[in-house]
């Protein structure tokens, strides 16, 4: 082993991390990764779509345009979350 087998032994005494621990770290960065993730198409989709002719500065109607493009993928992202999140709960519970 390479040092990892002894970080992450269950029983928390002595430094070592226990399982939820290690659980609650990595549904951490998998939630940063998700945000992440979500900023960078947003912002390839709104680029794409609302900026026609790059430059040093945005004109009013592509600030607008950003601006409803970023809202309404925000809201969608925010719905279909919502929806997925409710139909795993529904999963869950059947089980």
């Amino acid at each position: 082993m390479d040092g990892f087998g002894s970080d992450f032994s269950a029983g928390g005494s002595g430094g070592k991390l226990d399982t939820g621990t290690i659980m609650e770290q990595v549904k951490v960065q998998i939630a940063v990764a998700n945000a992440q993730e979500l900023l960078q198409r947003m912002t390839d989709k709104c680029f794409k779509k609302c900026i026609g002719k790059p430059g040093s500065t945005l004109d009013n109607s592509e600030q607008k345009c950003l601006a409803m493009c970023m809202d309404r993928y925000m809201d969608s992202w925010n719905i279909v979350s919502r929806t997925y999140n409710s139909r795993l709960q529904r999963e869950r519970a059947r089980m």
